[in-house]
């Protein structure tokens, strides 16, 4: 990618009365915290969608094996479904995981109005269906290549057209009801990182197999194990989450070596969680619009997107008017990694011949990502040189990125393989045709100033430029299809 970049992220939350959670067992269902999403969800169903605002939601009804210590620098995998870290083998090839006892499905009519427990063929099934061809999962990369018989079983699915879910495999055995054995094909110790990821969400399949009758892909019919359930939804416009009756609860003892957090730690230590009830998310697309939701009292919390920077801060601090009504801010390195890419099939801007790496590499020189920080994101993100960010394994502070700002080499680099300039400035393809990308980008403010960049960018290298605008939900169902 040209830029990558992990972000500097503001959320203000306001300080409501009664807010602190209560020692009790069970969520207060008369408390609701209002969230906003800055773009629409596109579903429920783990194993098919791939944005953060959706995965966001699932992490909330569903839940994986594993997952990550709330306060842990860096990021430290910890047992969720799971009954323990699990137990290593044959030089990481042999995985055997407990599941806990006793964890119950949320109440659904599809299991006949009995109890559910989630059980090992459960986390089988989930794991499988990340591969059916049918699903077509953007996840499929997550086990590809990695249990033993797994990928045999894929590929007969594909000349069949039906996965057969029931066929036992030696990469993935329920030894008992709450025991499984993965078998790898090599060794591979990042395996409880992809069972910490929300695709890999355990799921009952027989609600699966009863909603996807409904829509498909059970994208509107959440059941899982976690801490909320799926009360109402209102595509691209109000998500409404509920406590899960059914959920066991934990008690929130979580440590931290950073000072900072200190004073999280001693209001939060020993309280049963979830403590709320309640929690509803409004989509509302337009900085300007979220901000005067979050002014009139009508969401409780928000991230502050660089746009909105100016208009709630002073420097690194709230604006009086702000702490007046009780607003705080949280200010995090949040390891986000944004970035623009390429259609690799795209015939302007794809394929990987000399020329094409040329134009991609020249278009990447003339983005200058310290303007985009500094204009669009108001100062409230740091240029990542590695694609790892802060705070995960693995991050190198000192490691310098080979693609710098450098629009007077672009321009070389194009004089170079045969991207001509014409009279009226711009350039042509080697062969002599116009030279005309395209940019697909959201029709937000961010979305808008960010064309404003590229565009710039790429007048500055004789690059002729379109923009083509469209909601999050459908940029995404284009990107699938190759079509950006």
């Amino acid at each position: 990618p040209p830029k990558l970049r992990s972000a500097l992220a503001f959320a203000a939350i306001v300080a409501l009365a009664g807010f602190t959670p209560p020692a009790a067992a069970a969520p207060d269902m008369n408390k609701v915290v209002r969230e906003v999403f800055p773009v629409a969800e596109t579903g429920f169903d783990p194993a098919a969608v791939h944005d953060l605002y959706s995965g966001t939601v699932i992490q909330g009804v569903f839940e994986t094996l594993y997952t990550y210590d709330y306060l842990a620098r860096p990021a430290k995998v910890v047992p969720l479904l799971a009954d323990g870290m699990p137990q290593v083998a044959d030089e990481g090839r042999t995985w055997t995981v407990k599941l806990r006892k006793g964890v119950l499905f949320v109440d659904d009519p599809v299991f006949g109005g009995r109890p559910r427990e989630a059980r090992a063929e459960d986390v089988i099934y989930s794991l499988k269906r990340l591969i059916d061809p049918k699903i077509r999962s953007p996840w499929a990369f997550l086990v590809e290549g990695k249990f033993v018989g797994l990928d045999e079983l894929a590929d007969e699915a594909k000349k069949t057209g039906r996965f057969d879910y029931d066929r036992r495999i030696a990469g993935m055995e329920a030894v008992d009801r709450h025991t499984v054995r993965f078998r790898l094909k090599a060794t591979d110790y990042n395996l409880p990182y992809v069972l910490a990821h929300e695709p890999t969400s355990i799921v009952a399949r027989e609600a699966i197999e009863k909603y996807a009758e409904v829509d498909g892909r059970a994208q509107a019919n959440p059941v899982g194990t976690g801490p909320y359930r799926l009360a109402r939804w209102v595509r691209s416009s109000k998500i409404f989450l509920e406590a899960n009756p059914n959920y066991r609860g934990f008690t929130w003892n979580f440590a931290s070596t950073d000072p900072a957090d200190a004073a999280l730690v001693r209001e939060m230590k020993g309280r049963s969680m979830p403590a709320i009830g309640r929690v509803e998310i409004s989509i509302i697309e337009e900085d300007q619009a979220r901000l005067l939701a979050f002014q009139s009292d009508e969401v409780d919390l928000m991230n502050m997107e660089g746009p909105l920077a100016p208009k709630v801060l002073d420097g690194g601090t709230l604006k009086p008017e702000l702490r007046s009504k009780g607003v705080k801010l949280e200010r995090i390195i949040d390891p986000e990694l944004s970035y623009t890419y390429w259609n690799m099939q795209d015939p302007v801007v794809g394929g990987l011949s000399n020329e094409k790496i040329a134009l991609r590499r020249a278009m990447a020189m003339s983005y200058n990502v310290a303007e985009e920080i500094k204009v669009i994101r108001n100062g409230q993100a740091i240029e990542a040189q590695y694609p790892i960010p802060p705070g995960v394994v693995g991050h190198d502070p000192s490691w310098k990125s080979s693609i710098v700002y450098d629009p007077a080499g672009a321009n070389a680099l194009l004089d170079r393989f045969g991207y001509k300039r014409g009279a009226d400035g711009w350039r042509t393809l080697p062969d002599g045709k116009p030279l005309v990308v395209r940019l697909s980008s959201r029709p937000d403010t961010l979305g808008r100033q960010q064309d404003e960049i590229w565009k710039k960018s790429l007048d500055a290298i004789g690059v002729r430029m379109d923009v083509h605008k469209d909601k999050f939900p459908e940029l995404l169902k284009a990107e699938k299809q190759c079509k950006l």
